[in-house]
């Protein structure tokens, strides 16, 4: 099936996470379909192939499964993609990709069209600034001003004196919903700044470009950048867990209507204790039950 990339519009989610349910539901009522404790389909049986569009923040897992299943069947082939949230979800709903991968819920109008939400991870999120700046901590509000353009130099915030230079992702991404929500309560960025269309090239921008800051989920945390503490927390596995660090998305893989053949083998696969324990934190993730009470 051929990727057919377009802009779509999302709504940004909430912190926190909805509780697992034990069972799927039906096209016909769109719900989240969270049970991680399924067995993987490994039988030389399934084959095909099967496309999977969408946040470039839940690639690098995707590209993990992707390889991990492959292994365990050969007859199978999948294809992941980036293109941002937007993109993976319409590209499902309009039937051109398999799987479309968002790191934020659908809005109604791709629910009504009957996609179905399997929750596949937990992606903790991060505000990273080039490595020569010197400044460790945000405060929320500092946060805030700084990516709405009403704090423009460093040394308002305890850096040297020095323009701050913005990057961004672009309207459609997930990552940009998720920090629009939870960092600027809804909030609209500045225009000022430069615009990178996945994660990892804000990641390469922000490393390459000093006084830069930008937001990545963490598996993007490598080179030339570094992650600052939001309102004093670092980002951990336990900060998320007891509500003290509130950036992190819930990662959705969407399908249009319940998945079957390859595309549900492969879903169920994700949604393993084998690949759920063994592999997502591995990559940087979190599990898909790291929040479920």
């Amino acid at each position: 099936m051929v990727t057919v990339l377009s802009v779509g519009v999302l709504s940004a989610c909430g912190q926190k996470a909805p509780a697992a349910n034990d069972s799927k539901q039906g096209a016909a009522t769109p719900a989240p379909s969270t049970n991680t404790q399924k067995p993987a389909e490994t039988t030389a049986q399934v084959e095909g192939t099967v496309t999977a569009s969408g946040s470039s923040a839940l690639l690098p897992l995707v590209k993990v499964a992707a390889d991990e299943f492959q292994k365990k069947n050969p007859k199978v082939t999948i294809n992941p993609t980036a293109g941002g949230s937007g993109v993976g979800v319409k590209n499902v709903a309009d039937g051109t990709s398999d799987i479309g991968n968002s790191d934020v819920e659908a809005v109604a109008e791709y629910k009504d069209k009957g996609l179905v939400d399997h929750i596949v991870a937990v992606a903790p999120f991060a505000l990273i600034v080039n490595k020569d700046v010197k400044v460790d901590n945000l405060t929320k509000q500092q946060a805030t001003d700084i990516f709405m353009g009403k704090i423009t130099n460093w040394k308002e915030v305890g850096g040297d004196d020095a323009k701050i230079v913005l990057v961004h992702r672009p309207d459609g991404s997930g990552s940009k919903a998720l920090v629009k929500n939870i960092v600027l309560d809804g909030k609209e960025f500045t225009k000022d700044g430069v615009t990178q269309d996945s994660s990892g090239a804000v990641a390469t921008a922000v490393g390459q470009t000093k006084n830069s800051i930008g937001y990545v989920d963490t598996p993007y945390i490598k080179g030339d950048v570094k992650a600052v503490k939001f309102n004093g927390v670092a980002f951990s596995k336990d900060a998320i867990k007891s509500g003290q660090y509130p950036l992190y998305g819930i990662e959705h893989a969407y399908t249009k209507g319940e998945p079957k053949g390859a595309v549900k083998a492969f879903l169920d696969y994700m949604m393993s204790d084998d690949f759920q324990n063994n592999f997502v934190e591995k990559a940087g993730f979190l599990p898909a039950n790291t929040l479920k009470k």
